[in-house]
């Protein structure tokens, strides 16, 4: 594959490329790829409709959600008879 040498790319938009690999944990490289073929639409994931929530909950969001799922989880012996 050939390089590519961007010049002159936006303060914001550089910004958003940075965080953009700072949540996907891909480098810079990789995720300026990605970008680009979302913008050309040659990427196609199969299950990204709730990627932009991933990581936006806090601590406490995530503790109150989990306890909610444990008390989903326990098991009613009673029931099972």
């Amino acid at each position: 594959m050939s390089a590519i040498t961007l010049r002159n790319i936006p303060p914001e938009l550089r910004e958003v490329i940075r965080k953009r690999a700072g949540m996907t944990g891909l480098s810079l490289n990789r995720t300026v790829i990605r970008m680009l073929e979302e913008a050309a639409g040659q990427r196609r994931e199969l299950h990204h409709d709730l990627d932009a929530l991933a990581g936006t909950w806090s601590d406490d969001e995530g503790a109150a959600f989990e306890a909610a799922l444990a008390e989903q989880r326990r098991v009613d012996p009673e029931l099972w008879k």
